[in-house]
């Protein structure tokens, strides 16, 4: 009996996964419907890029002129909106960057890569439009630090509670549980074969870096993102910039390699076979959602609790567009760069993705690459648990009330940490296909919020844009909610009270 249910939950689970993110055949299945979320994801992607003139590429420069300001504008105790992106940067950075790549370049060839890029680009947009509507919907939770993300747009734009706890409860199972299991599991693996060392032993060790972290609470975790993630994302371009410029020779065939294989128009180059469109399109565009999570309703969680500067909710929405760019067109390029030049990639030979890149960056250091590689996503993933958590126990709050979230969340730290242990020691296959349709469903209700929402944003973004036209910069460019009847009522007026 009890295996017989197991057995139905597995079907049903694994159905709910075919129909939203698809599978290998998708292209070609009988049923139309497979791989619904990334039509719908790209689909508003293009939808918001459109609704915002193309933002991405007019305000390309403007993205990095606020990253420079970032660290401004912080009040005591607060969170700047450098640690923000931080924080988002974290639970962006990780297997998706590392192993996601190689999954998808052994899975959907070098094409894949392309089509990655290509989801980046139209994500950006979407980053936008869901991160301004985080800010905007924000509320306080402690002194100068926010709470808010697509559970407190749903509930405040929408005025639909049941659906900002469906979110909410599809989070926490997805990011603040299993995904969690995943990174750990990753951080085993790779340091099992850099160092030799057991999976229970590295599982240990993360419960012991991740628990303080953790009960320190939100300011914690943007404090250690904000030092972590720069240093260590600056290291791997660096080696990979480094890789790139002692094989430059090969480096233009291996762009022209992507570009023909992600329209199945090179079979076999560079020791690579080339897959199909189909192969490229699935994998790249998975693997790219995956990666930089644009419109998941994840990063809006990090972009809520924020003090902007300038005090604008659109310059949240600037500054994750610029963590979607940094994610997948820059650390997810470098990581296919060290793999696509290496020729390591055999899809004859199963291959896994940690293990691939450990031996592609291997083919120019020596087992220097392992070890870098291993040290990398020990990094990387850590702060993806730390991160990951955050967005678990913001979401927990809002489901709980504040009144009684204390409890609660003190429950739900240490099921955190025995997910990173289990995560470390165990192959949980069920349980990772549970989260991916938690994550998915997660993604659709999230995709249809902003879709309804947009038209605050776009109003943001006009109030910004036309500020920026006058002349005015820093401290000058405020946001008023009286000026926006859709926010008037909505807005807590606490969260932007100067």
């Amino acid at each position: 009996m009890g295996e017989g249910l197991a057995n139905l939950f597995n079907s049903v689970v694994n159905y709910g996964v075919s129909i939203l993110w698809g599978n290998n055949e998708w292209l070609i299945a009988s049923n139309p419907w497979y791989g619904l979320l990334m039509f719908v994801l790209i689909g508003a992607g293009l939808y918001f890029t459109i609704a915002t003139r193309f933002i991405q590429f007019r305000h390309f420069g403007h993205m990095w002129q606020l990253l420079r300001v970032s660290h401004h504008g912080r009040k005591d105790g607060g969170i700047s909106s450098f640690e923000a992106l931080m924080t988002s940067l974290a639970a962006r950075v990780g297997t998706g960057n590392l192993a996601g790549v190689a999954i998808a370049i052994y899975l959907g060839g070098p094409g894949a890569v392309f089509w990655m890029w290509m989801t980046a680009l139209v994500g950006m947009s979407t980053s936008f439009i869901e991160s301004t509507l985080a800010q905007a919907y924000k509320v306080p939770h402690t002194e100068n630090v926010y709470r808010g993300g697509p559970a407190y747009y749903i509930e405040k734009g929408l005025g639909q509670r049941w659906m900002a706890i469906f979110f909410s409860i599809c989070l926490l199972i997805a990011f603040g549980l299993a995904f969690n299991g995943v990174q750990s599991n990753t951080i085993a693996q790779a340091t099992n074969e850099a160092f030799g060392i057991p999976t229970w032993m590295t599982g240990l060790v993360l419960v012991v870096l991740v628990a303080p972290v953790v009960f320190g609470g939100l300011r914690s975790v943007a404090r250690i993102a904000g030092k972590v993630v720069p240093v260590m994302a600056i290291l791997y371009i660096l080696l990979a910039l480094f890789i790139i410029v002692t094989n430059f020779s090969q480096f233009p065939a291996a762009i022209v390699l992507i570009v023909k294989s992600a329209f199945g128009f090179e079979q076999a180059a560079g020791g690579v076979i080339g897959y199909g469109i189909a192969q490229a399109m699935i994998n790249g565009i998975k693997r790219g959602l995956f990666s930089n999570e644009a419109g998941m309703g994840s990063a809006p969680n990090a972009a809520a609790t924020a003090q902007s500067y300038p005090d604008h909710p659109a310059v949240q929405g600037f500054m994750q567009m610029l963590g979607v760019f940094m994610d997948t067109l820059v650390i997810c390029t470098a990581t296919a760069s060290i793999i696509i030049l290496s020729g390591v990639v055999d899809p004859n030979v199963e291959q896994e993705g940690i293990q691939l890149t450990q031996l592609a960056l291997s083919q120019y250091v020596g087992d220097l690459g392992i070890i870098f590689v291993a040290i990398a996503i020990f990094f990387f993933s850590f702060t993806s648990i730390i991160a990951n958590y955050s967005y678990g126990e913001s979401n927990l709050e809002f489901i709980s009330g504040a009144k009684n979230a204390k409890v609660m969340i003190m429950i739900f730290r240490f099921l955190v940490l025995g997910m990173v242990f289990v995560g470390a020691v165990a192959s949980l296959p069920a349980i990772w296909n549970f989260a991916d349709l938690s994550m998915g469903l997660m993604a659709l209700t999230n995709l249809v919020a902003i879709v309804l929402l947009s038209p605050v944003a776009l109003r943001l973004l006009r109030d910004y844009e036309r500020q920026i036209k006058e002349g005015k910069s820093g401290a000058q460019i405020t946001f008023h909610p009286d000026n926006f009847a859709k926010l008037k009522d909505e807005v807590n007026r606490d969260a932007w009270s100067d």
